[in-house]
């Protein structure tokens, strides 16, 4: 083993070694940019859950509203409502 070493150029080694750094530096940086990008889904996911809950209160709303509604005016309305949605699309 001590005849290998002695074989080695020192300059290999300290190419190998400078390899080793760069990829030392380079798996840091990419374990904090990973980091980082979990803490991103994590508050768009949380973002996402907050809005998604506003919009069916928004919807309850609107259904109650719909409900209060005389059953001439709510059956007028809802058929407005499927023109215009076939119009807009």
């Amino acid at each position: 083993m001590l005849r290998i070493m002695t074989m080695v150029n020192p300059n290999h080694i300290d190419q190998i070694a400078n390899r080793v750094e760069l990829l030392l530096v380079r798996y840091n940086d990419l374990q904090q940019a990973n980091a980082s990008l979990t803490e991103q889904v994590q508050a768009l996911t949380q973002e996402r859950d907050i809005l998604k809950s506003r919009l069916f209160a928004a919807r309850a709303r609107i259904d109650a509203l719909l409900a209060r509604l005389p059953q001439e005016s709510a059956s007028a309305l809802a058929s407005t409502e499927t023109t215009q949605h076939d119009e807009t699309n």
